[in-house]
């Protein structure tokens, strides 16, 4: 058996050396932690019908706006502390009693340093991009949502909900 030349040692040397020093990509999304905002759980202030009326006087509505107003979240964001990154609102592919994406748009406004969008379900939005400062990111947005409601299958109690959450990006 032959043994590598000095020549191709130093070279596969130097490749790995490089490997090292190479900065990663761009890291996996990873859901932060926002168990310490304010409401776990978020009502609606209002849902309309498509006509502007109230959905529970319109039986036959086809579709509902649904109003949260201000969503106030606060991000454990500690571990990426200086750290460049980006942000992302993401709403769930799998809503309980949804039949398809297209049934379930978010609308949000951001309240400060949060860019507002609009996402369907399965889809994820880029609300903030930059360092990471502060141990906490404490946002705040407008959330309206629009169901299509021939596309919802009403659960026993006749609720419908969803968890949107945030993901977040560290840059190289």
């Amino acid at each position: 058996m032959s043994r590598p030349s000095i020549r191709a040692r130093c070279l596969a040397a130097v490749v790995s050396a490089a490997a090292l020093c190479t900065p990663p990509a761009t890291s996996a999304p990873v859901r932060l932690d926002d168990s310490a905002s304010p409401r776990y759980r978020v009502g609606a202030q209002v849902v309309l019908a498509e006509n502007g009326r109230r959905l529970a006087e319109m039986p036959l509505a086809k579709t509902a706006e649904v109003r949260f107003g201000r969503v106030d979240y606060k991000l454990a964001t500690a571990a990426y502390l200086g750290r460049k990154a980006r942000i992302f609102y993401v709403v769930p592919a799998n809503v309980p009693g949804l039949r398809a994406a297209q049934g379930l748009r978010a609308d949000w406004r951001g309240l400060g340093r949060f860019a507002g969008g609009s996402a369907f379900a399965g889809q994820r939005q880029l609300v903030w991009n930059g360092t990471i400062s502060e141990p906490w990111m404490v946002e705040s947005i407008e959330l309206t949502a629009h169901v299509d409601l021939q596309q919802v299958r009403w659960a026993r109690d006749g609720h419908f909900a969803f968890e949107a959450y945030f993901e977040i990006e560290v840059l190289p």
